[in-house]
């Protein structure tokens, strides 16, 4: 790492997780993690904080961090619809979960018409559009210190976010 090669003493940084109602803006689930965390290992998280607060979730929308089997497994246990861009190298294979294999097989055969199928573009737009407000409203750091008062700081800025998004 740059950090080791030039004797770096660097803190780290925190990293929010979120998932976002494509057609509200709305944040429906947060996590805040540092920066040793893949964004993978917290979508099931995600979802399972979504689906305990009885919204159901007809699809999911995810870049390549998010492609596992696990993560396929997840979605196809719970009937969600995955739109999750698979990596550059990835292959059909009868050790990856049949769901993950369908949605593999599509990207590799037509990658524009699978993202025009799954309104892959729209998970760019909620997300950007969301990070960018909250930054716009309450600036792009956090004023805590520690980590457990950075996480309550992060779900005061969502939750005030969300609110002004029901009122706009």
């Amino acid at each position: 790492m740059q950090q080791d090669k030039w004797n770096i003493k660097k803190k780290g940084y925190l990293k929010i997780h979120i998932a976002i109602d494509i057609n509200t803006k709305e944040i429906l689930a947060l996590k805040v993690t540092d920066d040793k965390v893949h964004d993978g290992k917290v979508m099931q998280k995600l979802i399972e904080h979504i689906l305990k607060n009885n919204k159901n979730i007809k699809s999911t929308l995810g870049d390549g961090s998010y492609d596992s089997n696990e993560n396929f497994k997840f979605l196809l246990k719970n009937k969600i619809r995955p739109a999750i861009k698979a990596r550059k190298n990835s292959i059909v294979s009868l050790k990856n979960n049949r769901l993950r294999n369908r949605e593999v097989y599509s990207q590799i055969k037509d990658l524009s018409k699978w993202k025009k199928k799954r309104k892959y573009g729209q998970r760019w737009m909620a997300k950007e559009t969301a990070f960018s407000s909250i930054k716009r409203m309450f600036g792009e750091y956090s004023s805590a210190t520690r980590f457990q008062n950075t996480v309550k700081e992060m779900m005061i800025k969502v939750s005030l976010y969300n609110l002004f998004k029901r009122f706009a």
